[in-house]
């Protein structure tokens, strides 16, 4: 059988190096009706938005079975959680706490704490409260405001209880997929969107960077950012460019303002519809010192050149693929690290998601999912290539702890490492959590 295993000789054997499980507030907590709407509660009652019709209403019931789950990160033998906060369930309408919300985390980072596993809090994970998406959502500027006075309650709430902070989670999946072709909430589309939207998220990256400095100096303090390197279809120039070109929209433009305090060049070709409104400071804003970047990363991607765009995207050339139809290339990791550390002056770097959907049906009240212990060790193989090439990698996170809501697919992909029945929220570890937790036990 497949064992999921580190290089022998690899850095990642060190016990300063830190292994975790990651998750999302919207994706497993349930109890809707206890906070705010968010633009994701919204988007799922849109017709056809979600593919299965579903919803995160219940999700995985996390905010019943907390204590339980709890109980089973501890058991895998890592060293941290990376979980976020929703926006709306510690925050009223009016900016004022609720307080039972506020509780739930508290207490869920005292256990955290208690049994010595590292708290790593991605303050907004997608579920922007609907009142704020009413008044234009992240193409308002008033957002980046309201962001940051969020952010100040939380971290005077949570003082000495995080070792972590991430801002933002993928800020390209907000931006882009939210506000320029619309296929995750708010369902927003228009080319002249996805850039605005985009530097108010930054900005409000970087204005929670200075309440982050202020209220928790003590804590790791970043941003999460998801990469898809980019290939080209052929050896044809034409498509060597077209995949540059897709490089700097996708890619170069979340990570060059924060480390460089400017947008690539591109920016410059941009009609002026489509540019994002930057007024003065803004960029120094946003470049504010970062702690960690965190890296997420699932797969490749190839492109071709076109007319209309300059670049489209070609579906992978191969069998190998993930039950999202990504295509699985742990290679691609590795030269992401090597070539973003050649580029830019890096900080520290977490690999804060990578994992896969994959197609996991229990037989006999077991869940062999080889498939995703292969890709575990492949994947795991690629960051200890690109730590021998220098890359400063501090840690590694599995996503998902468990199945949950998997956004506009709703329940029908799988990422987790931990089995969820929905119907009794029995929780069942698959082979790749056994996996896992041997492979940090023998460390």
């Amino acid at each position: 059988m497949t064992q999921l295993t580190i290089p022998d000789n690899s850095m990642m054997n060190d016990w300063q190096f830190i292994f975790g499980v990651a998750t999302s507030a919207f994706q497993i907590e349930g109890q809707s009706s206890t906070r705010q709407s968010t633009i994701w509660d919204t988007f799922c009652h849109k017709s056809g938005a979600i593919v299965d019709g579903s919803n995160g209403d219940v999700a995985c019931d996390h905010l019943t079975h907390w204590r339980d789950d709890v109980s089973l990160i501890d058991s895998l033998g890592v060293g941290a959680y990376r979980f976020s906060v929703s926006w709306g369930r510690v925050l009223n309408h009016d900016g004022s706490v609720n307080t039972k919300g506020m509780q739930f985390y508290l207490d869920l980072l005292t256990e955290l704490e208690k049994r010595d596993i590292k708290a790593f809090v991605t303050l907004y994970h997608w579920d922007l409260p609907q009142a704020l998406e009413n008044n234009g959502g992240w193409l308002n500027r008033e957002t980046v405001y309201a962001f940051e006075h969020y952010v100040d309650v939380v971290t005077k709430a949570f003082k000495g209880k995080v070792y972590s902070y991430a801002t933002l989670n993928e800020p390209w999946c907000s931006a882009y997929l939210g506000y320029e072709i619309g296929i995750h909430a708010p369902g927003i589309s228009g080319k002249q969107y996805g850039k605005k939207a985009a530097h108010h998220l930054l900005l409000a990256h970087g204005l929670a960077m200075q309440v982050l400095q202020k209220n928790s100096p003590e804590s790791q303090n970043g941003i999460v950012l998801n990469f898809s390197p980019c290939f080209a279809a052929s050896t044809n120039q034409a498509d060597i460019d077209a995949a540059k070109l897709a490089d700097q929209h996708f890619n170069h433009w979340y990570i060059k303002p924060l480390l460089e305090g400017k947008y690539p060049d591109i920016i410059d070709s941009l009609s002026s519809d489509h540019q994002p409104d930057i007024k003065v400071g803004d960029m120094d804003t946003i470049a504010a010192n970062l702690d960690f970047l965190g890296v997420n990363y699932y797969s490749r991607s190839v492109y071709r050149s076109c007319e209309q765009e300059g670049f489209e995207l070609v579906a992978p050339a191969t069998f190998s693929v993930t039950q999202m139809g990504w295509e699985i290339y742990p290679q691609g990791l590795s030269k992401l690290l090597i070539d973003l550390n050649k580029h830019y002056t890096l900080p520290p770097v977490y690999i804060t998601e990578n994992g896969a959907a994959m197609n996991d049906e229990p037989m006999q009240g077991q869940i062999i999912d080889l498939d995703r212990v292969a890709y575990f060790n492949t994947h795991l193989a690629a960051v200890d290539t690109a730590m021998k090439q220098g890359v400063d990698v501090r840690g590694y996170f599995a996503w998902s702890l468990m199945d949950n809501f998997e956004w506009a697919e709703g329940y029908e992909k799988r990422f987790g490492i931990v089995y969820v029945d929905y119907q009794t929220q029995q929780r069942t570890l698959k082979e790749s959590a056994k996996q896992y937790r041997n492979m940090l036990l023998n460390r």
